[in-house]
C-alpha cells in the first residue's frame, strides 16, 4: 500500500461509505499548504469511542511530521515507530492530534523506571460486580492487551525512562507475534490489525550525554532495531508563530504581530543558550504558548508579558536564571519590556504604601 495519491485505509475499515479524515493547518517549512497535500485517509471508528483523544482544532502540523505518521499508521511492515526529540516539541502532541481525527482509539501511558511489563498486561484485582456487593477476583487488562485486542495505538511516553530489561518483553510484540497471558490462564492476544505502538522519547534510546534529562537510561540494541524512527524538533519561527495566533486569539491581531514575532525571538536566543551551556532549562513550544495563554488571560494587567512569562517559566528558575531571561527580554522587547518592569515596580511600590 502506498499513501501518496491515492486514499488510504486501515486494515478493519469497511469502504461502503467514506468519512476521511480532515487536516488543516498544515505547513512545510514555514510555508503553509493546503489539505491536499496529505492523501485522504478513511476514519478508523464512526462511532463515539472514550479512548479517542481530543481533537484541537487551532493545532498546527508540520508536513514531513505527519506524512511519516501516516504512513507508520497506515502500513507499519511490522515495526513500531520511536521519536526523539527535546522537551515540549509536540513528540506526542502530534501523535494523538492525528489520531484524533482518524478517530483512533489511544492507549498512553508514561514511562518511569518502575513500571514493569506486568502492568503492561495486567493483573488480577478485586473488583465488586455492583456498589455494597462483596468484591471478587477479576482479570483487569493493562494497556498493552487492550490495545492488542481492540486495535488501539499505543503511545509510550518517556521510554527511555524505564529498566531495559523490562521492555524485553515486548521485542516479540514488535514483531507481530501474540501475547501469551500465563496469569490468565494462559490466555493468547493476537495482535488486532490496527494495533500501533509509538514510543516517544528526549534520547534516541543511547542515554543522554548532555545530563538535562535526569532518569534517562540507555536501551538495549536489540529492542531499538524494532523501530522505525522520527526526528521532532522545535517550528521554525513563522510557525511558531502561527501556533501562538491560533491557541491565544488575542495574540492573532495585526497589531499583536511584532509582539508575537519577538516572543518566538526570545525563545530561540533561549534555546541556543540552553545549548551552550549558558541556561539549565530551555523554551519549549509547550512553553510559549503557555505564556501566551496566560499573557491573553491577564491582558488588562499593565504587565502582561512579563506576568505570564513568570508565571510560564521563570519562577521555577534559579534567581540568576531568571535575571538572565529577563535582561534577555528586555533587549528584545525594548521599550514594551521596560514599561512592564517599571508598571510592575510601581504597583509593588503602591501596594506597599498602602499597607504602611
Amino acid at each position: 500500500m502506498t499513501i501518496a495519491n491515492q486514499t488510504s485505509r486501515p486494515a478493519t475499515i469497511s469502504q461502503a461509505v467514506d468519512e476521511f479524515a480532515k487536516f488543516d493547518n498544515i505547513f512545510d517549512g514555514s510555508q503553509r499548504c493546503n489539505s491536499a497535500c496529505v492523501p485522504k485517509v478513511s476514519v478508523v471508528l464512526r462511532q463515539p469511542h472514550p479512548n479517542i483523544p481530543k481533537e484541537h482544532p487551532e493545532y498546527v502540523f508540520q508536513k514531513d511530521q505527519l506524512r511519516d505518521i501516516l504512513g507508520f499508521l497506515l502500513k507499519p511492515n511490522n515495526d513500531a515507530m520511536f521519536i526523539t526529540g527535546p522537551t515540549g516539541c509536540g513528540k506526542t502532541s502530534i501523535v494523538n492530534e492525528i489520531c484524533a481525527r482518524l478517530k483512533w482509539p489511544v492507549q498512553e501511558i508514561t514511562c518511569n523506571s518502575r513500571l514493569e511489563f506486568q502492568s503492561l498486561k495486567g493483573q488480577f484485582m478485586l473488583k465488586s460486580a455492583a456498589p455494597g456487593e462483596a468484591p471478587t477476583m477479576h482479570f483487569a487488562y493493562g494497556p498493552l492487551a487492550i490495545a492488542m485486542k481492540e486495535g488501539h495505538v499505543l503511545i509510550m511516553n518517556e521510554i527511555d525512562l524505564c529498566d531495559p530489561g523490562e521492555l524485553a518483553g515486548l521485542n516479540d510484540i514488535l514483531e507481530g507475534r501474540p501475547l501469551v497471558i500465563t496469569e490468565n490462564g494462559g490466555e493468547v492476544i493476537h495482535p488486532h490489525p490496527n494495533f500501533r505502538v509509538i514510543a516517544t522519547a528526549n534520547s534516541a534510546g543511547a542515554g543522554d550525554s548532555t545530563g538535562y534529562y535526569a532518569g534517562v537510561q540507555p536501551q538495549n540494541i536489540a529492542a531499538l532495531d524494532r523501530y522505525r524512527w522520527m526526528k521532532a524538533d522545535y517550528m521554525p519561527a513563522e510557525v511558531e508563530c502561527e501556533v501562538i495566533k491560533l491557541a491565544a486569539k488575542q495574540f492573532g491581531r495585526p497589531e499583536m504581530k511584532q509582539i508575537v514575532e519577538r516572543m518566538v525571538q526570545l525563545a530561540g536566543e533561549l534555546r541556543t543558550m540552553f545549548v551552550s551551556g549558558k541556561l539549565s532549562v530551555t523554551m519549549s513550544t509547550r512553553t510559549i504558548v503557555r505564556w501566551a495563554h496566560i499573557a491573553e488571560d491577564f491582558r488588562n494587567c499593565p504587565n502582561a508579558l512579563r506576568y505570564g512569562l513568570e508565571r510560564a517559566l521563570l519562577f521555577r528558575l534559579e534567581p540568576h536564571e531568571a535575571q538572565a531571561i529577563n535582561e534577555q527580554a528586555g533587549i528584545i522587547f525594548g521599550k514594551t519590556w521596560e514599561n512592564s518592569t517599571e508598571s510592575a515596580k510601581k504597583t509593588r511600590r503602591k501596594s506597599a504604601s498602602k499597607a504602611a
